[in-house]
């Protein structure tokens, strides 16, 4: 029987594979981003898929994987077979951009009569908790490399600097730019023309078909059997499921256990810090530079791998875990395998870091990367333990031992250290970056100082090599390793058991230390580290950038 597609995409998509049962358990039904572009793929070239829906809205997978998914549901539509996007609203009298954004790499879109297209633009916006700071006692001293490194900007000042408003200024701009491009194009509408109707949103279902933002309007009931009335009866099937039914097939089977030469992928996904990857209390999965280190030594043991493709979502964190995963990089490419980063939703500050060293680095054109900058220093919780009753006092050895205290000001010397400090890092920053890129001191200079850049902007700037998603990471991967991609193996690397991952490793060259711990409460249950969690302080390191940057 013929196989009509579907997919869920009211909800946010995983970008890496979960490591541990835990985690695994936490993320139960929730779909990788690579799934559904590989299931797409997969299902171009299969005459027994007739078409594709999907069920848009809600909470969307991000901007950037936004794009990557579009651009899959394209080449799955360039082959002549339907594919429709419905919802039931694109916001409900609220913002609805990027999901209708989304609808539009569909040729048709279908809207429930009660729904809206809340096609109102894109806001980047920042929070500011100074005088909240204020108000608990809490003082920050904090310093940042330079001006536009505004993730300090939010503990220092009440509103935008004039450079933290010139870079988010240009940041939605950028983004407004490529889904103004993105809705006009798909919908056979005029750039003028979409950003008139974006300052007139929210439009109702009626005014938006009027309008050619909408082909039909119609229930999920109506939009399911207008298409089984065109293609004839058929079988449903989610995209991950059809997905995985086909990998499974014995010739594909047969295929996959084959030893044919492998594209290593190695996923980073959330802050960097030294020691082990883990998920961590209430946190996010993370990038330990042991864990990133180990996988990537990993495949430059392994002879069945030809290039490896570092997938990347994360803002940064610590200088000095970023600068180990650096030269692990390096390391790969010496052993003579091509090293390609796939940029996803943000590669930034100590992101781009660990990227720069690549042969190639892709990202989508919403991408945040960059953020070449640094930023340090300290809150004082002095005032907020005293209004509670808590004294903190003690005896040290050493002019500097009280340095890192959170409850003493930094003195006049300790300060001028720390000044000192920021500088080298953001020296060696700009200077590995004009190294691997192949780029001036002024270039970069002119690129760096904080700033965060779409992928868009970060390509014509030299930072980023070629606009695209995973798979185009991947085509780039086989091509420099000089093979053809038929014949290369894509897998995640390392590929080991879940008993090979719960189990403590022999030491840091087995392979089971390239996996991520499955909990690890303790980094978090001292009071400074609550207290850093509860109002957004940079938990990682001093290459952080600011992620308070939502494409709406």
């Amino acid at each position: 029987m013929s196989i009509l597609l579907e997919l869920d995409l009211t909800v946010p998509l995983l970008e890496a594979p979960p490591q541990d049962p835990l985690t695994a358990a936490l993320a139960r039904r929730r779909l990788m981003l690579r799934d559904v572009v590989e299931g797409l793929r997969i299902a171009a070239r299969d005459p027994d898929v007739v078409g594709l829906v999907a069920h848009v809205g809600g909470h969307s997978p991000t901007l950037a994987q936004v794009q990557e998914i579009r651009s899959a549901v394209r080449e799955f539509a360039a082959t002549g077979r339907p594919t429709v996007a419905w919802a039931e609203t694109f916001g409900e009298f609220g913002p609805g951009t990027v999901p209708y954004y989304l609808a539009t790499g569909f040729d048709e879109i279908w809207l429930q009569p009660s729904g809206d297209v809340g096609l109102t633009g894109v806001v980047a916006e920042a929070i500011f908790v100074k005088d909240a700071f204020a108000k608990l006692g809490v003082q920050p001293q904090l310093s940042q490399r330079h001006e536009y490194k505004n993730a300090a900007d939010m503990f220092l000042t009440n509103e935008m600097t004039d450079a933290h408003r010139e870079a988010a200024g240009r940041l939605a701009a950028s983004a407004m730019e490529q889904i103004v491009e993105g809705v006009a194009s798909s919908r056979r509408l005029e750039p003028a023309r979409v950003r008139e109707l974006v300052d007139q949103a929210p439009i109702t279902g009626s005014d938006a078909v009027d309008a050619g933002l909408v082909d039909r309007l119609g229930y999920r009931d109506e939009v399911y059997h207008s298409l089984r009335q065109r293609l004839g009866e058929c079988e449903l099937r989610f995209v991950h499921r059809y997905r995985r039914a086909k990998l499974l097939e014995p010739r594909q089977a047969v295929r996959r256990f084959a030893k044919r030469p492998l594209v290593a992928v190695v996923h980073g996904v959330g802050d960097i810090h030294l020691g082990r990857s883990s998920r961590r209390l209430w946190s996010a999965t993370s990038i330990g530079a042991d864990t990133m280190g180990a996988a990537l030594r990993g495949a430059v043991r392994d002879p069945q791998v030809r290039a490896v493709v570092m997938r990347l979502d994360s803002p940064g964190g610590s200088y000095v875990a970023s600068d180990a995963i650096w030269r692990e990089v390096h390391r790969v490419r010496e052993a003579g395998k091509p090293v390609v980063v796939s940029m996803a939703s943000v590669a930034a500050s100590g992101g781009y870091y660990i990227s720069m060293g690549a042969d190639t680095i892709v990202a989508e054109p919403s991408t945040l990367t960059g953020s070449i900058g640094v930023v340090g220093g300290k809150a004082v919780i002095r005032g907020l333990l005293d209004r509670l009753g808590i004294s903190r006092d003690g005896v040290a050895e050493g002019r500097n031992a009280w340095m890192f205290s959170s409850y003493r000001q930094y003195s006049d010397a300790e300060w001028a250290r720390v000044e000192a400090w920021l500088d080298r890092v953001y020296d060696d920053f700009t200077g590995k970056v004009a190294a691997d890129r192949g780029l001036s001191r002024a270039h970069v200079e002119a690129c760096a100082r904080g700033r965060v850049w779409t992928g868009a902007d970060a390509r014509d700037r030299g930072l980023v090599d070629e606009l695209g998603g995973f798979e185009r990471a991947v085509d780039i991967a086989c091509s420099r390793a000089g093979l053809a991609r038929d014949e290369a193996q894509v897998r995640v690397s390392p590929r080991l058991s879940m008993l090979e991952r719960m189990r403590t490793p022999e030491s840091s060259e087995d392979l089971s230390a390239s996996v991520a711990r499955a909990l690890e409460p303790g980094r978090l249950l001292g009071p400074v580290d609550v207290l850093t969690q509860l109002l957004g302080l940079p938990p990682a390191g001093v290459l952080t950038a600011p992620i308070l940057y939502q494409f709406r």
